[in-house]
């Protein structure tokens, strides 16, 4: 089933949807996905994917092992004792959720735990791999190896590494975040919010499969590529190094490098990846407050 966007066929545009083997529009994603460059044209996968599975079409080991999880914070937590539990630091569980060890907690609390000591990083506009490796007393290569980048220039300003080992300086207080007025994002796409912040400063918006995802704020198309857990996604670099994270997609309809403005259409809704467990948007922003926190759980967005 498809939405009322869908149903009016007038509204279809020749980019609306895939296109058959036949050359004819076709409601439903192809079997195969078509890869030029960076761009993921159309992609179908199972609906559930293990582990097992991801290893053998990618070639490599349990990708779990790297994962930042999301925790829900339990009655009688604190961070030391989440941290004896995940065998990590009380220091690394406070640098990545931007608190303190003294912290007290709230019972639902989402914190993101990393998968070893270490720091997380917000890559801004002019960091390199070498200097961020500098930053932290750690060696680049473990950075590159750790985060599965292609090389020390495979980095674009929003994407958020983990800093295996790494040490946090003495006058740095975390990823920090701009400040917006409250008219520069959009709603990414209409319908319900099914989860709050999680990992990274992102919320799920839900619809059905083939709902059009829009640009949030006007920007530069940086990553159009496929991620395990998130499927096929796009970034978009927006004014004071912003960037907006766009998951689980169902078709994408820009490239990298493009240029967007607000409320362009560049994507349609989906259920790729592991993470996805229906259709919806993992709608995330790097630098600045997202705009969807505001909402409870259970609210429905739409555009007047």
């Amino acid at each position: 089933m498809f939405n009322s966007f869908f149903k009016d066929n007038n509204s279809l545009q020749s980019d609306s949807l895939f296109f058959s083997q036949s050359n004819q529009l076709a409601h439903e994603s192809p079997e195969l996905k078509l890869i030029q460059g960076d761009f993921v044209y159309g992609v179908s996968t199972p609906r559930i994917l293990t582990t097992q599975t991801l290893g053998d079409v990618f070639g490599s080991s349990s990708p779990s092992q790297r994962e930042v999880l999301d925790y829900k914070v339990q009655e009688g937590d604190t961070v030391s004792l989440i941290a004896q539990a995940f065998r990590l630091t009380p220091t690394t569980i406070a640098l990545a959720n931007n608190i303190s060890t003294n912290s007290k907690l709230s019972v639902g609390q989402t914190l993101a735990i990393l998968p070893v000591d270490g720091i997380l990083h917000a890559v801004k506009s002019g960091d390199t791999i070498s200097a961020i490796a500098k930053t932290y007393k750690v060696n680049a290569d473990d950075i590159v190896a750790f985060n599965n980048l292609a090389s020390q220039s495979d980095i674009f300003a929003g994407d958020v590494l983990i800093i295996p080992g790494g040490v946090m300086p003495a006058k740095s207080s975390g990823i920090s975040q701009v400040q917006l007025s409250s008219s520069f994002f959009i709603h990414p796409a209409e319908g319900r919010i099914t989860q709050g912040l999680h990992y990274y400063n992102a919320v799920d918006l839900a619809n059905q499969c083939g709902t059009p995802i829009y640009a949030a704020a006007s920007g530069t198309v940086q990553r159009v590529t496929f991620d395990y857990r998130y499927g096929n996604y796009i970034t978009i670099l927006h004014n004071g190094g912003v960037v907006t994270y766009y998951g689980h997609l169902q078709a994408m309809f820009v490239k990298s490098g493009d240029r967007v403005n607000v409320g362009d259409r560049i994507a349609l809704m989906g259920r790729t990846g592991t993470e996805a467990t229906g259709c919806h948007v993992h709608f995330e922003v790097v630098g600045a407050k997202n705009p969807l926190a505001s909402y409870y759980v259970g609210t429905t967005l739409g555009y007047k």
